[in-house]
C-alpha cells in the first residue's frame, strides 16, 4: 500500500542568521510513514522536534535533506491534500464561527451558497448547530476548538495534521474533543498524524504510537502498535488492562528521553 504521507531520511538543520557557522539540527535521518486511514501519534520530550516533522509533512518547512511524498508523489510546496489543526488559536476574530469554518472553501472559489451549507453542516457535526453567528470571543475554549476542527475537516482533506490541538483545554473538555475527533475520523478514516506530549492521549486515540528521542537531532527510537479494540471512549479505555500494559512499555522507552530533555532545558536556562 502506498503511504498517504511518507517522510524518508528527513533532516532539518537551522542556520543562525547572525552567525552562519552556528547550526542546530532539530531532526536527523528520520523515517515516518502514515498509511491511508491510519491514526498515528508522535510523542517525545518538549522541544524535541515533533512540530518540525509536522511542518515538513504540511509543506510549510522544506527539509535540509530527505524526501516527502504524498500518496506516492513528491511534495512540492504546500501539501494541499492535508488539513492542519494548530495548537495555537488560529480563528480570525473578525469573522463569525460560520465565516471561519468556510474561509478555506471561499479561498478555493466554492460557490457562496454551497460553502455556507457545508459550513452549517460541519458546525452541526461538531455540536455547534445554531452558533454560526457567534464570534470567537463569544465562544468558550472548547467551542473555539470545535470551530477549528470544523474549519479543518470541511475541506475534506485526505491527510489530517494535528499539533497538540487540545493541550490548552481542561480535562473534561479535552476528553469530549478527543472522542469527537475519533467519531469523525472513524466515519471517513482519513490518515492522521497527531502530535502530542500526552502519552495517555496518544494511546487512547491511535493505531500506532511513534516515540522520538530528545533533541537535538531527534529521530524515532520506538514504535508501538496500539491493538486496543475500537470504537473507543478515551476515558473508559484507560482502565483496559492492555492500555496499562502499553503505557508501561512506551513510558519505559520515553522516560529517559523526557529526563534528557528536562536536563537540556535546565542547562539552557
Amino acid at each position: 500500500m502506498i503511504p498517504a504521507l511518507a517522510l524518508d531520511s528527513i533532516t532539518c538543520t537551522f542556520v543562525s542568521k547572525d552567525d552562519r557557522s552556528q547550526r542546530y539540527t532539530a531532526v536527523a535521518n528520520t523515517n515516518l510513514h502514515i498509511a491511508p486511514g491510519e491514526f498515528v501519534s508522535v510523542v517525545g520530550p518538549t522541544g524535541c522536534g515533533k512540530s518540525t516533522l509536522l511542518n515538513v509533512g504540511a509543506g510549510l518547512l522544506q527539509p535540509s535533506s530527505g524526501s516527502v511524498k504524498v500518496f506516492g508523489e513528491e511534495l512540492k510546496g504546500i501539501n494541499r491534500r492535508a488539513g492542519y489543526m494548530f495548537q495555537a488559536e488560529a480563528l480570525m476574530p473578525w469573522r463569525s464561527a460560520l465565516e471561519n469554518v468556510i474561509a478555506g472553501l471561499q479561498f478555493r472559489g466554492v460557490d457562496a451558497e454551497r460553502a455556507r451549507t457545508q459550513g452549517e453542516e460541519w458546525l452541526a457535526r461538531v455540536g455547534l448547530r445554531g452558533f454560526g453567528d457567534r464570534y470567537p470571543h463569544q465562544l468558550s475554549g472548547g467551542m473555539r476548538k470545535r470551530v477549528a476542527l470544523a474549519q479543518t475537516l470541511v475541506l475534506d482533506p485526505d491527510i489530517i495534521l494535528m499539533d497538540e490541538p487540545f493541550s490548552a483545554l481542561d480535562i473534561q473538555t479535552r476528553q469530549l474533543m478527543e472522542n469527537e475527533v475519533l467519531d469523525l475520523w472513524s466515519a471517513k478514516k482519513k490518515a492522521v498524524l497527531f502530535i502530542t506530549h500526552d502519552l495517555d492521549e496518544a494511546i487512547a486515540m491511535s493505531d500506532r504510537v511513534v516515540v522520538l528521542s530528545a533533541g537535538p537531532a531527534t529521530h524515532p527510537i520506538g514504535e508501538f502498535s496500539i491493538d486496543l479494540p475500537r470504537p473507543r471512549d478515551v476515558a473508559e479505555v484507560r482502565t483496559h488492562p492492555r492500555f496499562v500494559e502499553l503505557h508501561a512499555q512506551i513510558w519505559g522507552v520515553l522516560r529517559e528521553e523526557v529526563l534528557k530533555g528536562y536536563q537540556q532545558q535546565k542547562t539552557r536556562a
